[in-house]
């Protein structure tokens, strides 16, 4: 199949060209064909799977055959990062037309983004919060969207926006097209969905499953000891551009400056940035200034970098559709792809649940215990989970206070096994 199939329009087929795609994706064969048709859709599709190609493409086809001088499409996303990526997106597909697109986020000047508003728009890119801020300010009309489009739904739920997206929809029309992606089906979406959506279409790309381009390997590591890895493994000279993941804002804000101070191009990505600083961390990682990224589960929401070549998740995600997120950030676009994960001994069960959700085990790999054994292995500290130090005198134990056992490596029985990959 080819996207000659869709029988786009002129403009629209050349923007796809100049994109370099060849050939639709799987959620974009499915998705937009009912997308053209006008049809309601709900799309379970994981990141990196091509979705919002699939929402757009067809969407503005929409917009270039109709007419109309208000706000017509509103996509509404979980995060600044997801949104400045849609939007930036759709300028691509859009340029050339009289169509206009604009996001809309906090972190920014309000006053311009209302002046942009004013000046005619067709398209918005909206975080819940601020759009229901300039909606307060009867700045913007929503009362002619003709499409409603909610990506990464899940997400929104875990931020505690559904109440948000509830009074968004009283600004719009009830009859309207309306498209709801999401990773995950939780209870309280699938209530959204049957609730927004009319007899939709549901297109569903294994949610669930790893891409089969994306190599799964685990290291058996003792918490303190994680960072003495992570640099031995970065400087080995297949690991290129490399997005880490913490489970903190303080933890990544920190072991990228100590991957910077070991001498590695390394930046952070975590919610106590202001919005300049994010979007400098994410444009540096984009055009290599940046080899190194490290980023929260919640920062790294939107990020879509072509040619990340290994994610390492420095923290064991807390579920396996997180782990199926972030790895699938690598592995993209007919290239391979791996995932390293660092996992203490209690993580074994997360592990297991984790294998799951692949098609097969996840590669045990053996660590040289000289690499553990250095002396600047960081301690666990636990209070930095929640991201405060530790008063230098305190003498409360922590995990990494208990004597570590003799004789053998950080690896050795962790999962049952003794480093020996299988």
């Amino acid at each position: 199949m080819s996207f000659n199939d869709f029988n786009f329009n002129t403009h629209i087929s050349k923007a796809i060209q100049e994109c370099g795609y060849t050939a639709p994706t799987p959620i974009q064969k499915q998705a937009i064909t009912p997308i053209l048709e006008r049809r309601d859709l709900l799309g379970l599709a994981q990141t990196g799977t091509g979705k919002t190609a699939a929402f757009i493409l067809p969407t503005v086809q929409h917009l270039m055959a109709t007419s109309g001088k208000h706000v017509r499409v509103l996509i509404v996303a979980p995060t600044r990062e997801l949104a400045e990526q849609i939007n930036d997106f759709t300028k691509t597909i859009i340029q050339g037309t009289r169509l206009r697109t604009m996001a809309i986020y906090g972190g920014v000047s309000k006053l311009a983004q209302v002046t942009r508003i004013r000046n005619g728009v067709d398209i918005v890119v909206a975080c819940p919060g601020r759009l229901l801020d300039i909606v307060n300010d009867k700045a913007i009309d929503l009362s002619h969207v003709e499409t409603l489009i909610l990506d990464e739904a899940d997400h929104m739920f875990d931020k505690g926006f559904l109440p948000d997206i509830r009074r968004i929809l009283r600004q719009i029309p009830r009859e309207r097209q309306s498209l709801v992606f999401s990773a995950t089906m939780p209870g309280e979406i699938r209530h959204l969905a049957e609730d927004i959506l009319n007899n939709p279409v549901t297109v569903q790309i294994n949610p669930s499953r790893s891409v089969k381009s994306i190599s799964h390997q685990v290291y058996a590591v003792e918490q303190g000891q994680k960072t003495e890895l992570l640099v031995h493994l970065l400087k080995l000279d297949h690991i290129e551009t490399t997005l880490v993941f913490t489970r903190t804002k303080f933890k990544a804000k920190n072991l990228a400056l100590k991957l910077t101070q070991a001498g590695f191009k390394a930046t952070s990505l975590q919610g106590n940035l202001s919005q300049n600083k994010r979007q400098e961390a994410l444009d540096g990682f984009k055009d290599g200034t940046f080899k190194i990224l490290v980023a929260t589960d919640i920062a790294a929401r939107g990020i879509d970098v072509t040619g990340i070549s290994h994610v390492i998740n420095y923290d064991m995600p807390d579920t396996a559709e997180a782990y199926i997120h972030r790895t699938g950030r690598t592995g993209r676009a007919a290239c391979t792809g791996e995932a390293l994960t660092f996992a203490t001994h209690e993580d074994n069960r997360m592990v297991r649940t984790i294998e799951q959700s692949l098609d097969g085990k996840m590669q045990r790999q053996p660590v040289d215990p000289a690499v553990l054994a250095s002396r600047h292995a960081e301690p666990d500290v636990r209070s930095n989970e929640r991201g405060r130090r530790m008063p230098a005198g305190n003498k409360t134990k922590t995990a990494s206070s208990s004597p570590r056992p003799r004789n053998r490596s950080a690896a050795a029985g962790v999962f049952g096994f003794t480093g020996r990959s299988k």
